[in-house]
């Protein structure tokens, strides 16, 4: 695919990287010099200085014959105007456009967006997506990350591997036949900050992020066996209120278990509008850092503290302050960069939320086609969830594991029946209908690719 990325931000970066490195023809565009140059650096991808926006730019980047335009730089109004002067001038087939602003996305703004008004085929919103990813974490306590896969059927957990965990020292191939019982099976595993798909000789050992995956039904035993039986909270700390605090705040207060939830924010005219807008939460008006307004908070009560404000290091620094007065857990959002990841366990974080990682999964989640469902980011990028359906001309059906021919960056995780849930073994075969979870390094996508499609233009 000819595909144009514009806006060479952390987004627009990341998926340009993932993209080109399935062998689709890749540009990207920006305004800024600096970040061309970093591009031509670091990517092997064509990339444009200049305003994504203007004709003459996205003809020089060849848009007429492009097959999709990502609109991501830091400007809705950028954005939407990229994907009508592509629609109308190019003729562009696929686009899609990141959207901050709750304004533009409110439902009664929805005929905007017509293919006769402003030609838009996908918007992102990075702050609603963020916002789920995180009640995501929230509904398994414990967790690290957890992604539904085949309509909420398949659950993929990251879950860190705690000391009293009864496999630690155990071989893979042991831990398997033990976790088949269970309906689980891990599929990847983060050791050092290196992400790798584990042989059966490997050796589980205390600290090892584990990715795993079983049915919705099975998470908390599976959880369990990782040494976690953490209560789901009940009295929740969101510090900043922005769309995202606000989100979830909303989001906490529609949940059928009663929870307790409190929301921070430094701005009183912002705290004010919160207010507002809530029912149930009590918003504070205040710096997260003062103590005295995390004492008024009750933050030695609380369960769980949500830091989510647009700076990072405030977001850190609150989630240390919080942990350090008795919360339980910490989770945080960090903004601009991965590189402080490997130090937040140290420090007592445990849960780290990256609004690059997500709105990238939000935006491939578009891109594939034919038979992917779905598709997630994993690690930075080092690796991909991805859910194909088998349909009946699909050259799998029939075929054992086995006998499938995976990469071996590759592995099948689970797959979802006529929503039974499956840890298939080597012999078992794929039959029609099948909604198959599928775990690759990013190297072997395209491989994947050619596996499960008989067409050309699956992605």
């Amino acid at each position: 695919m000819r595909i144009i990325v514009c806006g060479a931000g952390q987004v627009g970066t990341g998926i340009a990287k993932q993209l080109s490195s399935e062998n689709n023809d890749v540009t990207i565009i920006d305004n800024s010099p600096e970040a061309i140059q970093k591009i031509n650096e670091t990517l092997e991808v064509k990339a444009f200085v200049g305003m994504p926006s203007h004709p003459p730019v996205l003809e020089a980047a060849g848009a007429e014959g492009a097959d999709m335009i990502i609109a991501v730089t830091t400007s809705d109004e950028i954005n939407m105007m990229v994907c009508e002067v592509a629609n109308s001038l190019f003729g562009t087939r696929t686009k899609i456009a990141r959207i901050r602003h709750q304004n533009y996305l409110s439902p009664a703004w929805k005929d905007l967006y017509r293919k006769d008004h402003l030609p838009i085929d996908f918007i992102i919103s990075p702050e609603k997506e963020v916002a789920n990813a995180i009640m995501n974490r929230l509904h398994v306590p414990g967790a690290m990350d957890m992604i539904p896969f085949a309509d909420g059927s398949i659950r993929v957990i990251e879950v860190r591997c705690a000391p009293t965990c009864a496999l630690i020292n155990l071989p893979l191939l042991q831990v398997r036949e033990i976790l088949l019982d269970l309906n689980v099976s891990i599929i990847g595993l983060v050791r050092e900050d290196v992400f790798v798909i584990p042989d059966k000789k490997e050796t589980l050992q205390s600290g090892d992020a584990i990715f795993f995956a079983t049915g919705d039904k099975n998470v908390s035993e599976a959880m369990k066996i990782f040494g976690h039986k953490e209560k789901e909270a009940r009295k929740v700390l969101i510090i900043g209120g922005g769309n995202i605090g606000l989100f979830l705040a909303e989001a906490l207060e529609k949940e059928e278990h009663d929870i307790k939830a409190k929301l921070i924010e430094i701005n009183r005219d912002r705290a004010e509008l919160i207010a507002s807008n809530l029912t149930k939460t009590i918003v504070i008006n205040g710096d997260a850092l003062d103590q005295e307004i995390l004492t008024e908070a009750n933050i030695e009560n609380t369960e769980t503290v949500i830091s989510v404000s647009n700076d990072d290091e405030v977001n850190i620094l609150s989630s240390l302050l919080a942990k350090r007065n008795g919360c339980d857990r910490a989770i945080t959002l960090i903004n601009k960069s991965t590189s402080y990841s490997p130090l937040m366990s140290s420090l007592g974080i445990d849960v780290i939320v990256s609004p690059r990682e997500t709105t990238v999964s939000s935006i491939l989640q578009h891109i594939r086609k034919g038979k992917v469902r779905a598709a997630h980011s994993i690690c930075g990028g080092a690796a991909e969830l991805i859910e194909v359906e088998a349909f009946h001309n699909s050259s799998v059906i029939g075929q054992s594991i086995s006998g499938i021919g995976l990469p071996k960056g590759t592995i099948i995780g689970a797959i979802s029946r006529k929503g039974k849930v499956i840890i298939p073994q080597q012999e078992d075969t794929i039959v029609e209908g099948d909604r198959i979870l599928i775990l690759s390094v990013l190297d072997d996508v395209s491989k994947v690719d050619a596996i499960f499609s008989e067409r050309q233009d699956y992605f």
